[in-house]
């Protein structure tokens, strides 16, 4: 009985020992979970303020684009007010050489 009690006993104080190695293994595996964890939010965080300021970007790109857009549609209604100026310029020349033309033959018809 005592032979029995003291393997029993032998037993137990092995089993508490690997109880308290694995105890001490997952001690330290939650450690370095708990770091990971740690990482994990602080890039989290990074990345959250980096799409942040990504998206401040863009917004910045599309008003810089439409400054330009408006730059260039008012360069656009310069060159077309320039253009209709200047076919009627060359409209009113036209009328000139026509009406000077008519008055050529005239003159020429009296001769």
């Amino acid at each position: 009985f005592l032979q029995q009690t003291e393997r029993s006993l032998h037993l137990m104080t092995q089993r508490a020992l690997e109880a308290e190695s694995n105890v001490e293994k997952l001690k330290e595996e939650i450690s370095v979970l708990q770091g990971q964890l740690q990482c994990s939010k602080a890039e989290n965080e990074n990345l959250k303020a980096g799409q942040t300021m990504d998206m401040g970007a863009v917004k910045h790109n599309i008003d810089f684009a439409l400054q330009n857009l408006h730059k260039i549609i008012t360069g656009a209604n310069w060159s077309i007010r320039q253009l209709a100026s200047g076919a009627e310029s060359l409209c009113f020349v036209a009328e000139v050489l026509k009406s000077t033309g008519r008055i050529s033959t005239a003159e020429a018809e009296k001769e």
